[in-house]
């Protein structure tokens, strides 16, 4: 329930959500608990602080009511013109703990069911009247990097566990090894988007433009859990982590009562922020400022028992900062120049500070940390509009990876889940390295005639990888017919010629020109699917034919199932292998989004989400399956038409390869850490799949791995026999006739694509006339393929 004294301290704002990248643990759809370890790498916020408020300030923080606080503001004179209804901001980071309470996390992603968390997350504030506006971390600003990196490296630390876990027992972790699924928050934010929401991707810190936005559209309130939120002079912060979705019911963190416990102004917060330590200023710079602030505290204070460490170091510091000011309209920067600090020291406090004011704010200069976006890094490279246009569709969430290269010249990734001692599979970040550098190519115009074409600064997390400096990357041409087209044709032309050429593009990229023909036979979800489990087997030699059988038999046979389906598959054990290979695909497909945005969108970005492809717990139950020896009717769920479909993409696939000199072996593997302790083996989980699939028997409702009954007359199964030994003598399994073409709109005429004039392509350059790989000493260079 709002108090009456909580009024003056909340102005009747509208409420926009921000994704950010720090996010809260949920146990339930309804509710969440407290976080475990940050995975994403968002803001932290002041150090300390989030938890002073909550254990030592129980008059900050006041139980708030959703509904009567939206009602409020609809009711307030004070609502201006700029105000469009109750509006929650919401740092989106900050929601994905919150949002993912599938209970499979360790295997990709469960994105179907996830789809359906989403779905009734935001109708129930729809419900409500209140509009939601999303924000996501675009960008990681350099100053931050040193804390970025800090965290990917405590965060491969948990990582390591995760796998000696699932290798020793052969099942996923506990939630105090929680880890959300890769690529989680790139594809929230479609994901949102598809469901009608507002979203937005920053270009400069997500909490400055969280803050920023609110603040302009005189919002509701921030819903994260970021303690930066109450250092900006902006809505009331609002806490993701104690929201109760059933009730709507929070703790709002009041900023006025705040100031009132540690004796400070709103316009001080900002140093005190600093001094604690926080994203800009690292803890250990300012020790020495905090150390001499202690000694006069308690030199003044000479009581036994000074408190808590933590609540002793932030009443400190606030005495300290409140010292320092002889009058409250004293400016920020001659407070700086009182201070003693070396004049680095003094610049590293201007920068943080400056952080924190919005704009309209003039203590400070904001100086590098202005509100315009900085200057393009690769503006001599791109056209002017094709610059407007990159940064549109980013804002929007329409674009991924463009932006960050022509924008700021650096790409970076955050960690996968990977085995960092199984060094057969390479990391995604090597793997992907030669998709990113045609991406690069095709947008700076690399053609292969020019030498001043720039490096991109790569930030990829991967085993092995100390990230002291950033990886250097150079582009590398797009071999096409006719030569590189510019960016402005593939982006604003038309016509059925430029709808080929960006269709050959995205190919080309991929190493799949040949799968042009495919197009309009196929879903074109399904054509993903193809075309990234194609260049993974190019790329790493380890893939094997089982391998190959499990990622195209749950991309065939996902559509035939219910999200209930999926959720109820119960697996004899996990394989760690399978683990990082279902990784391997979602962080795919997030490449593939980028080879679709510089191409000029020659695909629906909808085709490429993982829930049109990938469910996790399907993955590692046809993995099991492939590797145990498993008939392909079987593993197909004995239906003919996925069969047929499947025998058709596994054709075309091993038809590619072969062109560039890559042959698939089959090499069957143990799933199972030690068997003998398990109470199903993998010949034992074979033949009772086999059995509920042939049976009719009930087992598939137990196990959601079977789809509905049998369905098929006698005689079935010898016919799928002759297609499957014809597929070994290398003829052709299954016709096209079974193939139906799936209508997508077309992404910039509205209907769908007339594909009778493209062109037959030939297939390139070969495989073994790309770049070598620059490895971190610990991985091996990759052999060529067919090795």
């Amino acid at each position: 329930m709002l108090t009456a004294g909580l009024t003056a301290s909340i102005c009747p704002f509208s409420l926009v959500l921000l994704c950010s990248d720090n996010g809260t643990e949920g146990t339930g759809v309804l509710c969440v608990k407290k976080r475990t370890w940050d995975y994403s790498g968002g803001s932290m916020g002041v150090k300390g602080l989030q938890s002073f408020m909550q254990r030592c300030c129980p008059e900050v923080c006041v139980p708030v009511n959703l509904r009567e606080m939206a009602s409020q503001h609809v009711a307030s004179s004070t609502a201006t013109a700029h105000s469009t209804g109750p509006t929650l901001v919401v740092d989106g980071m900050a929601c994905l703990r919150n949002w993912y309470t599938c209970e499979n996390w360790v295997c990709g992603g469960q994105w179907r069911e996830y789809m359906d968390v989403l779905k009734s997350w935001v109708e129930v504030f729809n419900s409500t009247g209140i509009r939601l506006v999303f924000f996501f971390d675009g960008v990681v600003e350099e100053q931050k990097r040193r804390e970025w990196v800090k965290r990917r490296h405590r965060v491969n630390g948990q990582i390591s566990k995760i796998f000696r876990h699932i290798k020793e027992h052969g099942e996923q972790p506990g939630r105090q090894l929680f880890c959300l699924p890769s690529g989680l928050a790139t594809f929230t934010s479609f994901a949102l988007r598809s469901l009608g929401q507002e979203v937005f991707c920053s270009v400069q810190e997500a909490d400055f433009e969280i803050a920023s936005y609110a603040r302009q559209h005189c919002c509701m309130g921030i819903l994260g859990q970021d303690s930066d939120f109450i250092i900006y002079d902006s809505a009331p912060y609002l806490s993701v982590e104690k929201l109760r979705i059933n009730s709507l019911t929070t703790v709002l963190y009041d900023q006025q009562r705040f100031c009132r416990v540690i004796g400070l102004a709103v316009n001080q917060l900002p140093l005190l922020a600093c001094l604690l330590g926080n994203d800009v200023v690292a803890t250990e710079q300012m020790q020495h400022i905090r150390n001499n602030a202690i000694a006069t505290y308690r030199k003044n204070n000479p009581a036994p028992d000074h408190g808590a460490p933590q609540v002793e170091m932030v009443l400190t510091v606030s005495q300290y900062v409140s010292s320092l000011w002889g009058g409250e309209e004293e400016e920020t920067g001659h407070i700086l120049q009182c201070m003693n600090l070396s004049a680095p020291h003094r610049e590293l406090l201007k920068r943080g500070i400056c952080s924190y004011l919005l704009p309209g704010k003039e203590a400070l200069q904001r100086g590098d940390i202005s509100s315009s976006p900085s200057a393009c890094a690769m503006e001599k490279y791109v056209s002017p509009e094709t610059l407007k246009a990159c940064r549109e569709k980013h804002v929007a969430t329409e674009g991924f990876m463009v932006y960050p290269v022509l924008y700021e010249g650096v790409v970076e990734c955050s960690n996968t889940l990977e085995d960092e001692e199984d060094t057969e599979l390479l990391p995604q970040a090597l793997v992907f390295k030669p998709c990113r550098q045609r991406i690069y190519g095709l947008l700076l115009g690399h053609d292969g005639s020019t030498v001043d074409t720039p490096a991109i600064r790569e930030w990829f997390v991967f085993p092995g990888n100390q990230l002291k400096k950033p990886d250097m990357v150079h582009p590398v041409p797009v071999s096409l017919p006719g030569g590189l087209p510019s960016l402005d044709l593939l982006w604003f032309g038309t016509g059925s010629d430029v709808t080929s050429l960006r269709l050959t593009s995205f190919l080309t990229i991929l190493d799949c020109q040949d799968f042009i023909e495919l197009y309009g036979t196929i879903e074109v979800s399904l054509l993903a699917v193809l075309c990234l489990v194609t260049y993974i087997v190019l790329q790493v030699p380890a893939v094997s034919q089982e391998d190959v059988d499990a990622y195209l038999s749950q991309g065939v046979c996902l559509s035939m199932k219910s999200p209930q389906e999926l959720q109820y598959i119960k697996l004899p054990f996990l394989s760690s292998r399978a683990v990082q290979l279902g990784s391997l695909y979602v962080r795919g497909l997030s490449h593939l989004l980028g080879a679709n945005c510089a191409s000029g969108y020659p695909l629906p970005n909808t085709a490429l989400m993982p829930w049109h492809s990938f469910d996790g717990q399907l993955f590692q139950s046809k993995y099991l399956l492939a590797h145990s020896g498993t008939e392909t009717t079987v593993l197909l769920d004995s239906d003919s038409s996925c069969l047929s479909l499947f025998l058709h993409l596994r054709e075309k696939l091993m038809e590619t390869c072969r062109k560039q000199g890559r042959v698939l072996q089959s090499r069957p593997r143990p799933n199972a850490p030690d068997l003998s302790r398990k109470s199903t083996s993998a010949r034992g989980y074979r033949e009772t799949h086999a059995g509920w699939t042939s049976g009719g028997g009930e087992g598939w409702r137990t196990t959601g791995e079977v789809r509905g009954e049998q369905r098929h007359e006698g005689g079935w199964s010898e016919r799928a026999e002759e297609r499957e030994r014809l597929w070994e003598r290398g003829g052709h399994g299954g016709g096209g006739q079974h193939f139906h073409p799936h209508s997508y709109p077309d992404h910039h005429s509205g209907g769908r694509h007339n594909m009778s004039h493209l062109p037959r392509q030939s297939r390139g350059r070969s495989y073994r006339s790309r770049g070598r790989y620059q490895l971190a000493p610990r991985w091996s260079q990759p052999p060529a393929p067919g090795t």
